[in-house]
């Protein structure tokens, strides 16, 4: 019995390292994967940026090179901002997507913890609204939304599409919320309603225990506002109401031959979006895996 024992360890000995190889050259094989993909998503954005700051010369001839002192040039951007409305543009998408973040954060708060906290008959029927409002598509109500855009006046205006981006966002900050609110303890809540909170102070001690949720809503309403061009094209196409996508893509209309130009207003067009992911990622991830999760 006792050499069967010892065989049995032995095996195990002997195969422990062999798991810990495979492992690592799983992990090894999954981590190059993932820098391919990486390099592929990155490298066109990186080569669009390089190129912006090169001569039309320089863009032909060395596409992949670095700006240096014969092609490096500033009057793509010199141009995009003469003959652009970029300024205006990037005042008008901040206006949009920072009031759209606030509307679905707060909304979808307010509605998340009034579907999981209060028990009513229509609870289940109205969250499953929510649910289908996340896969039909806005964009099919279109024709009834510009119908209802002109009849109230709202047409052509930034608050047009304030409102539809709200209602477009709110089914996945309810449904991601939701998920969030089910995991505050009961007991906390029912020993503030105890000692006499209101339930607006109630769900202000329930809020720190979400904030990662209200990160993943702000993050994932910001990414298609800010990349939208449908309703901006038909909603608020004046001069000046453009966001920033539908001016880039009515500049890339107008400079098709200007290549640094182009590039410069792809670029501008791209970057705030570019660095706010950058920095929010983590919570962005973090947010919205552990919302799903849950």
């Amino acid at each position: 019995m006792t050499s069967t024992a010892i065989r049995a360890g032995a095996t195990r000995e002997r195969t422990r390292p062999r798991l810990q190889k495979g492992e690592a050259a799983s992990a090894t094989f999954v981590h190059g994967l993932l820098i391919v993909f990486a390099v592929i998503a990155i490298a066109p954005i990186l080569i669009i940026v390089l190129n912006s700051f090169k001569t039309t010369v320089g863009i032909f001839g060395g596409p992949f090179a670095l700006p240096d002192a014969d092609t490096f040039n500033l009057q793509g951007y010199v141009n995009v901002f003469s003959r652009g409305n970029f300024a205006l543009n990037y005042l008008n998408s901040v206006i949009v997507t920072v009031s759209t973040i606030a509307l679905t954060v707060v909304l979808g708060t307010m509605a998340a913890w009034a579907l999981v906290e209060y028990r009513v008959r229509v609870s289940t029927l109205v969250a499953g609204f929510f649910v289908i409002g996340i896969m039909l598509p806005i964009r099919l109500g279109t024709v009834p939304l510009i119908k209802g855009m002109v009849a109230t006046g709202l047409i052509d205006t930034l608050f047009a599409l304030i409102l539809v981006y709200t209602a477009m966002q709110l089914p996945l900050a309810v449904a991601l919320m939701m998920t969030y609110f089910r995991s505050v303890p009961g007991e906390l809540k029912e020993a503030a309603r105890m000692d006499g909170a209101r339930e607006f102070q109630v769900l202000g001690i329930a809020l720190p225990l979400v904030r990662p949720g209200i990160a993943a809503v702000a993050s994932i309403t910001m990414l298609p506002v800010w990349n939208d061009l449908w309703f901006p094209l038909i909603l608020a196409p004046s001069r000046e109401n453009q966001t920033v996508t539908l001016g880039v893509q009515q500049f890339v209309g107008q400079f098709q031959s200007d290549y640094p130009a182009l590039l410069a207003a792809l670029t501008l067009g791209a970057l705030p979006l570019i660095i706010l992911f950058t920095l929010f990622s983590r919570q962005f991830i973090n947010g919205l895996s552990a919302g799903y999760g849950k």
